[in-house]
């Protein structure tokens, strides 16, 4: 966004709107952060805002302020579809494409309200938004919002509320510090939003000390009973059918993380995850150092994402999904043979 775009859209902003927050389907840490950082501060602005997802969040991230305000398009299609009608501005957090809404694409795409996108996922479909900050090299879209609302003129408006929800996004979004961070950038906008009083260490405690028992059992049999090891081929895929998730009695966000795991071995370089849906097989990706986990999701699955975090699909029955990676990564093999220093 240019310095004539954030001019306008500051002028859009300068007087009280109906504006509504949207994030993508299955939203993570930093969906549903980058979303409720929003709502706080249109909210602390003087706007009217409602924060709309296509479906539920993970359990671990319901201490966020204001989470139990969102209106979720599965559970409320109605009041979630007029909430986009009615909006006269509607911003577009952490996707890229109407598409990454699923059911709630046709509401989303049918609104007249001006739609504002802010993400670092690459490829945004620039001729579905009115204004694009888009940007891939930066950790997460809860930094992003951080820095366009510095931009608007609304920093003073990151009250407590606000900064906690951007944390839980950039955490999220990095593995804890752990990957998509490598820029001084993440870290002086983390200290900014510790400077206005939020406790980091319980918040970390909230994100990642709070799963269930099943959650826990869920992760040791993944990894103990499911997990496949191609040496030749340094990737490590867990598959998991809908048997294995029952059996755990699974809520969603209750895989989020579990495909990093493998990424502890020495000698794996690329780590997938298969769920099985009702319709279709999800695959995460996950990969160190260049290898272009989102090539092939969006080559081969009907995906995308970053270059170590990517998802697609395959309508293909478990087994012969496996098959089809299998020779998909065959073609990578040179790429996916290397050691980190």
């Amino acid at each position: 966004m240019n310095q004539k775009d954030l001019k306008a859209v500051a002028e859009l902003l300068a007087h009280p709107k109906k504006i509504t927050v949207t994030s993508h389907y299955n939203p993570d840490g930093d969906a549903v952060g980058s979303a409720l950082a929003m709502y706080h501060l249109l909210k602390n602005a003087g706007h009217e805002v409602k924060v709309v997802i296509p479906n539920d969040m993970p359990d671990f991230l319901r201490w966020i302020p204001g989470s139990g305000q969102i209106v979720i398009h599965e559970k409320q299609k109605e009041a979630a579809e007029k909430e986009l009608a009615d909006a006269e501005v509607i911003f577009c957090l952490d996707y890229n494409a109407p598409s990454r809404v699923k059911d709630m694409q046709q509401a989303l795409v049918s609104a007249n309200g001006v739609k504002i996108l802010i993400d670092h996922h690459p490829h945004p479909d620039v001729a579905s938004f009115n204004y694009i900050h888009s940007f891939t090299d930066v950790s997460s879209t809860a930094e992003l919002v951080f820095g366009f609302v510095e931009k608007i003129g609304y920093r003073q408006l990151i009250d407590k509320s606000a900064a906690e929800a951007l944390y839980a996004g950039i955490v999220t979004d990095t593995g804890s510090f752990s990957y998509g961070c490598n820029h001084a950038s993440t870290y002086l906008t983390v200290a900014e939003l510790i400077e206005t009083g939020i406790d980091v260490q319980r918040l970390h405690r909230l994100i990642y000390d709070t799963f269930t028992e099943n959650r826990i059992r869920l992760l040791g049999n993944a990894l103990s009973e499911k997990m496949i090891i191609l040496p030749g081929l340094h990737t490590a895929l867990i598959p998991l059918t809908k048997a294995d998730l029952e059996k755990y009695g699974y809520q969603p966000g209750d895989t989020e993380g579990l495909v990093n795991h493998p990424l502890s071995i020495r000698t794996v370089n690329l780590s997938v995850m298969l769920t099985e849906r009702d319709d279709l097989i999800r695959l995460s990706f996950r990969s160190k150092g260049d290898f272009p986990a989102n090539r092939i999701a969006r080559e081969h699955f009907e995906g995308g994402g970053h270059l170590n975090a990517a998802g697609g699909d395959s309508y293909l029955p478990m087994d012969q999904t496996i098959e089809k990676l299998k020779q998909v990564l065959s073609g990578y093999r040179d790429l996916l043979d290397f050691e980190i220093q």
